[in-house]
């Protein structure tokens, strides 16, 4: 009997976006922790763990951003020059009327225009308005780091098979939102980083399953979900979501129901980890 190919798909499983217990964060603090990702990470490493030999590869995403980007506090300023506070959203508007600038404003007379350009696309695309979120997922910094439990699950799934989890950064870029691992929210074809990443779709077209986990439901995973189906036709029907190992940012549930309801309607399956388990495990065995 022939095994399927089964590809997971972990999005931005990271410190800063898991409400982690004091034991396994000490003195930091995640930036943006969305309540119940610990449990989603800790189901999702127990299924890693437990059924990794019907896993035929894992890609995981990680949100990088650096200290300064149009997504963090530290790019804006008010009218009177004082700080803008995580989760003011910026429309275009305000931009306009003065109410919000970019500091770099000041001494740098594109940044002004850029900002307008990128708030003019981005608000044209009916996806998301403009958030100011706490600095968050800092290259280098701890936040940015894998869950321990499902870095421990993967490293040990790597061993095993002798292949490493491909990891796909996103986010670099300061001029952008990049909630999608697929591409920005408003790509530049000067930045390459920004486009469509047609290598990363090519490795998911080749799996007859792809299961997808994450944080957080409503914005980085819904977003790369949604791109996958826009730019691989027909494949709703091969992709899986976790739905046990994933959460909304809090007051953004609706925007995840609507998501799940709209990828089921596509033919999409929505399965707990446990009821995807029995699935790895006939897969492992289909392939020993």
């Amino acid at each position: 009997m022939t095994s399927k190919t089964i590809h997971l798909v972990i999005i931005d499983p990271q410190n800063d976006f898991c409400d982690l217990p004091a034991a396994l964060r000490g003195d930091n603090v995640p930036a943006l922790p969305v309540a119940g990702a610990h449990a989603d990470m800790l189901r999702l490493a127990a299924l890693i763990e437990q059924g990794g030999q019907g896993i035929s590869a894992i890609s995981v995403t990680l949100d990088s951003h650096l200290r300064l980007d149009i997504a963090h506090p530290g790019f804006w300023q008010q009218a009177d020059g004082s700080a803008v506070a995580p989760y003011t959203q910026i429309h275009l508007a305000d931009v306009k009327a003065g109410t919000f600038r970019p500091r770099a404003s000041h001494t740098h007379a594109d940044v002004l225009a850029r900002t307008i350009a990128y708030l003019e696309a981005l608000e044209a695309s009916q996806r998301y308005i403009h958030m100011v979120w706490p600095v968050h997922c800092e290259l280098g910094a701890w936040g940015h780091n894998v869950h321990p439990a499902v870095r421990r699950a993967y490293n040990q799934w790597e061993e095993a098979r002798g292949v490493n989890v491909d990891k796909v950064l996103k986010g670099l870029n300061p001029w952008t939102e990049h909630y999608s691992a697929i591409r920005a929210e408003v790509p530049e074809s000067a930045a390459p980083d920004t486009l469509v990443n047609n290598a990363f779709l090519a490795r998911l077209d080749r799996a007859d399953a792809i299961l997808i986990a994450g944080e957080a439901s409503s914005h980085c995973v819904k977003a790369t979900t949604e791109h996958i189906v826009e730019y691989l036709p027909d494949v709703a029907r091969r992709i899986t979501l976790l739905i046990d190992c994933m959460s909304p940012v809090t007051g953004f549930e609706a925007q995840q129901q609507a998501f799940i309801e709209a990828l089921r309607a596509q033919g999409a399956r929505i399965a707990t980890s446990a009821e995807m388990l029995s699935t790895l495990l006939s897969n492992k065995k289909e392939t020993s």
